[in-house]
C-alpha cells in the first residue's frame, strides 16, 4: 500500500483507544485537512477503525503500520523516531497470540530481579521473548543482551515446573535471522514467520530445561 508522505509525523498520533482529527492534530502538529487523509487511509487499510468522530487504535498498531512503511521505503531513521518499546512489545504479543500461543507480558522474576519482556507457551515450550528497540547495534551488544536472555530463561525453568524454554532476542533493525550461541535473533519484520517455523526448527536452536 502507499503511504501518507508525511506518516512518519503521523506516526506520533498513534495512540491506543480513540483519537479524533483534531487529537492527532495536537499531538502531531500536522494541520487537520492531513491528519484527516493519514487516519481515513489508516482505515480503509484496517490499522483502526472509525466510529465518527474517534478512531480506534489496538495495542501495537504503531507498530504495525511503521512496519509497513519500512517494506514501503520510508527511511528507517525516520519511522523509529516515534517508536517505544511499548509498541514493540505490543506487536510481538499480538503475534504470537494470533498463532494460539498463552501470552504473558513482562514477567518478572526475583532473586535476583530479572523481567522477560514477552513469554509465548505453546505445546509445552516457552519462547522468552527480549524486544530490544535500538536506533543501531554492535555484535558486543547483541552478544550481551544474548548472555542476559540465556541467565533470565535459566531461572524461569528453574522456577517453573516441567519447563521447556528457548530464549529469542527480537530486534528491529536486523536484517536476517542470525544466531548467536544458539540464540536467534529475529528481525521484527520475519517474527511472524519464524514463529510458524518453530517447531520444525527448534533442534537448531538453544532450548534449556530442568536437568
Amino acid at each position: 500500500m502507499k503511504f501518507h508522505p508525511k506518516m512518519a509525523l503521523g506516526l506520533k498520533g498513534i495512540i491506543q483507544d480513540g483519537v479524533s482529527v483534531e487529537d492527532f492534530s495536537a499531538v502531531t502538529s500536522l494541520p487537520n485537512y492531513d491528519c484527516k487523509e493519514i487516519l481515513d487511509m489508516l482505515a480503509e487499510n484496517n490499522f483502526c477503525t472509525f466510529e465518527s468522530p474517534f478512531y480506534f487504535f489496538e495495542s501495537g498498531a504503531k507498530l504495525d503500520v511503521a512496519l509497513g512503511m519500512l517494506k514501503g521505503g520510508f527511511p528507517v531513521d525516520e519511522v523509529s523516531e516515534p517508536l517505544d518499546w511499548r509498541d514493540f512489545e505490543g506487536l510481538t504479543g499480538k503475534i504470537l497470540s494470533s498463532k494460539n500461543f498463552a501470552v504473558i507480558k513482562n514477567m518478572r522474576l526475583t532473586k535476583p530481579r530479572m523481567e522477560i519482556d514477552v513469554v509465548g507457551i505453546r505445546l509445552g515450550v516457552a519462547m522468552l521473548i527480549d524486544c530490544k528497540h535500538w536506533k543501531r547495534h554492535s555484535p558486543s551488544s547483541l552478544a550481551t543482551a544474548v548472555s542476559k536472555q540465556i541467565e533470565r530463561t535459566k531461572k524461569y525453568v528453574a522456577k517453573t515446573e516441567s519447563a521447556v524454554a528457548v530464549p529469542v532476542i527480537v530486534t528491529l533493525y536486523q536484517d536476517k535471522v542470525d544466531f548467536i550461541d544458539g540464540v536467534p535473533i529475529v528481525p521484527i519484520f520475519q517474527f511472524s514467520s519464524f514463529v510458524d517455523e518453530f517447531y520444525g526448527n527448534i533442534d537448531q536452536m538453544r532450548t534449556i530445561e530442568k536437568d
